[in-house]
């Protein structure tokens, strides 16, 4: 009867707000509050303390059952042996033991029990952190209705576009960060949350944007590759340049050291090995580091056209299953 009269309602809203929503149409949305809970670390944390809390209490349970069986088969088992008061008086502390754990199982897992208590103490700040994001969602957003998955209402269809779950995730989790920044880190967090929220509601500019700072971030690096090219010929000039002044030093004193019956010219051909070795090291170096970042280029390209051509697959998806809801209405 519940769920029919929220059919009813959710009739009467569509009909009632037809005339006003030709001009703007009617945004709704909705959410899973059990799916949005389990995403809550606190939440989490608390419900596996209160599962541990129940667990005890069944094998506490379990281990007055046992005993209870217990007295019944000795009594079963003695009971011919027993006059009619003593027996009277075992069925009596049998029944005791009984109402016992009854009433020990009521005040548990009752309807009115500490679970059931317990679990609402443990959901209801949470659920109002969720009611708060949810209108706040609402107010910024434009809808009209948010509904809960998770309710009572059934709900035959829900095209995943309008679950705007994790978008409440986004919410706590951004006002927790919040309460540990400072004022200018506040700042910056509610602009790039401005944009984030921006390019969520617009995938097709997110998309745009995304391509644009690609080939920002592409354009970047080739001039970073053609400084590093530039350094790299410069330092190489600096050494050829050094290793030339050192050469003609190496002859002067070579001259002198003719006088002397020295000759370091035997040290001249090492050197100019050494030199061929580094350069020849320098330019290998080089080459594999442009093939690398050719290579991350490439990947990012790749990356970005095939997601790209999935964005492009899931609108025309999204787009023929939207025309077959309409053909398919009477």
């Amino acid at each position: 009867m519940k769920k029919y009269f929220l059919l009813v309602l959710l009739s009467t809203l569509f009909i009632t707000n037809n005339v006003t929503g030709q001009a703007r149409g009617i945004k709704i949305g909705y959410i899973d509050m059990e799916y949005i809970l389990e995403k809550v670390p606190n939440y989490a944390e608390a419900k596996n303390q209160l599962e541990q809390k129940a667990e005890k209490w069944k094998q506490e349970m379990e281990v007055k059952k046992s005993e209870i069986s217990k007295l019944k088969e000795a009594l079963k088992t003695e009971k011919v042996l027993l006059t009619k008061e003593l027996i009277e008086e075992r069925e009596a502390e049998i029944s005791f033991q009984e109402n016992e754990l009854s009433e020990y199982q009521q005040k548990k897992f009752g309807p009115n029990g500490e679970l059931i208590v317990q679990k609402a103490v443990l959901v209801k700040p949470i659920q109002d952190q969720v009611f708060n994001a949810v209108q706040d969602i609402a107010e910024a957003k434009k809808y009209d209705y948010i509904f809960d998955k998770s309710s009572d209402l059934t709900m035959l269809f829900a095209a995943k576009k309008h679950d705007i779950s994790e978008r409440v995730i986004q919410s706590l989790t951004r006002s927790e960060k919040r309460e540990q920044m400072s004022k200018k880190q506040q700042k910056l967090e509610e602009e790039r949350e401005k944009k984030q929220d921006m390019l969520d509601d617009n995938p097709e500019m997110s998309e745009k944007m995304k391509i644009a700072e690609e080939r920002k971030a592409a354009r970047l690096k080739i001039v970073e590759d053609k400084k590093l090219a530039a350094e790299e010929k410069r330092a190489a000039a600096d050494a050829k340049r050094k290793q030339l002044v050192e050469d003609n030093l190496a002859k002067r004193n070579g001259t002198v050291s003719d006088k002397t019956n020295v000759s370091p010219v035997k040290d001249k051909p090492a050197t100019n090995n050494d030199v061929a070795e580094k350069k020849a090291a320098a330019e290998e170096a080089k080459k594999k580091t442009l093939e690398d970042r050719q290579k991350i280029i490439d990947d990012r390209k790749k990356a970005a056209e095939e997601k790209r051509l999935k964005i492009i697959a899931d609108r025309e998806a999204a787009k023929k299953a939207k025309e077959d809801a309409k053909n398919k209405k009477p």
